[in-house]
């Protein structure tokens, strides 16, 4: 006898502790897009070839010396095997926020090479 009057107080109680806004359904959905556009400043090859540098010196199982030119190669120059090249293109890849296919890093094998890829590539920042 008494549950159903608990019930009904007990669902009539509930309904007025929730706001009357957060029970009505959305009547639009907002999807979230990401807007693409074209970078107002690009990056010229004497910027990329200082950013490729700096990241060359600050990773640390290198042979660099204080002067990086574009004919540095990664094997003669600075003493990378396969693995640490690899490294070090993915620590560009990241500097730049780009992604370098397997089959284009394997053909990147100067310091001038990896600046005219990353010049070609638009989505390079």
């Amino acid at each position: 006898m008494f549950r159903s009057v608990l019930r009904t107080n007990a669902s009539l109680s509930f309904k007025r502790a929730i706001p009357m806004a957060s029970r009505q359904y959305p009547t639009k959905f907002v999807m979230p897009t990401r807007l693409y556009s074209e970078s107002t400043t690009k990056l010229t090859p004497e910027t990329i070839q200082n950013r490729v540098s700096d990241v060359i010196k600050a990773f640390g199982n290198t042979n660099a010396g204080a002067n990086i030119t574009t004919e540095t190669s990664f094997h003669k120059d600075l003493g990378l095997d396969s693995l640490d090249t690899v490294e070090l293109l993915v620590a560009i890849e990241e500097e730049f926020d780009i992604e370098i296919p397997d089959k284009v890093a394997d053909e990147l094998k100067t310091v001038g090479e990896t600046v005219k890829y990353i010049s070609s590539n638009p989505e390079s920042l």
